[in-house]
């Protein structure tokens, strides 16, 4: 019996590629969906392109004959959920059997984060096609701590004492990995979090600890994340989603830590400070000089 095809979106990014190379690792057999033939890593797979999501017929083109399809959620743009449904339904139409969707924790209709919400729409959107799924929920980035510190050394978001178990792109790459390769979490939305939860006074001091350096956490108000954030030029729905993603964890959302990394990969869950001592470029921004 021929090897199921997994076709792979995503994969001149962090999580994607990473996914990419524990499937060439594994020895699965995979095609890797991109916009532009010459960006594709070089894992011996097989390479198609579409130029986005938002274009059924390239994209259906693109995943034609795959078997089991990971769609990595797309990058922020105004028309982000469009751009997701139409890719589900080009995957439909394309004869795919099976999507795992690379999704946000507790994406829920009612979500304070936007995007947690546009992930519930799409995630309802697959349900909706009858084809096996499993949805691969992730906290906020581990990889992103540090560099939510200024060089100056300031966390500033209006996320008060909320609290939330960041987790590592390599484990989640692992479970994506591991998901791709059975059956066994069909029908699931697996919450992937760190092993413990972390506020962001807390976090500070952490970083603070390492860099050697004071790192503070300014909690600001609604109309103070915005003022700060509005001289970057970027548009409103932008502006809103980093905002909310701070609210999100001010109201509870993102207080959540589970065992769906160490049951899936079997290895534990990265800590903060285990990725810390293990990658101190992270903070160099931080450190004097």
């Amino acid at each position: 019996m021929a090897k199921e095809l997994i076709g792979v979106t995503g994969v001149t990014g962090a999580v994607g590629g990473r996914v990419a190379r524990r499937l060439a690792d594994a020895g699965a057999t995979q095609r890797l969906i991109v916009r532009d033939r010459s960006t594709a890593p070089d894992l011996g797979a097989e390479v198609a392109e579409a130029s986005d999501y938002g274009d059924f017929d390239s994209f259906r083109s693109a995943v034609q004959g795959i078997d089991t399809l990971f769609l990595v959620s797309g990058r922020e743009h105004a028309e982000r959920l469009r751009q997701h449904l139409t890719a589900v339904d080009a995957a439909v139409a394309a004869g795919v059997s099976r999507i795992v969707y690379l999704s946000a924790l507790r994406a829920a209709e009612d979500a304070t984060f936007t995007l947690a919400r546009q992930h519930y729409a799409t995630e309802q959107h697959i349900r909706a096609t009858g084809l096996p799924f499993t949805f691969v929920r992730n906290s906020l980035y581990l990889d992103f701590i540090p560099w939510l510190a200024t060089a100056e050394g300031v966390i500033a978001g209006p996320a008060g004492r909320g609290r939330l178990a960041p987790v590592s792109r390599d484990d989640i790459a692992d479970v994506a990995a591991a998901v791709l390769v059975t059956r066994e979490h069909d029908g699931q939305a697996l919450e992937l979090t760190g092993p413990e939860t972390w506020d962001f006074y807390e976090i500070a001091a952490e970083l603070s600890r390492v860099s050697g350096r004071t790192v503070t956490y300014k909690d600001e108000t609604l109309e103070e994340a915005w003022a700060s954030r509005r001289p970057s030029g970027h548009p409103d729905w932008e502006i809103e989603g980093w905002v909310t993603s701070y609210l999100a964890i001010k109201n509870g959302e993102a207080d959540l830590v589970t065992d769906a990394v160490p049951r899936v990969t079997g290895h534990p869950a990265q800590s903060l400070p285990d990725y810390l001592a293990k990658n101190p470029e992270s903070y160099r921004h931080l450190l004097p000089g």
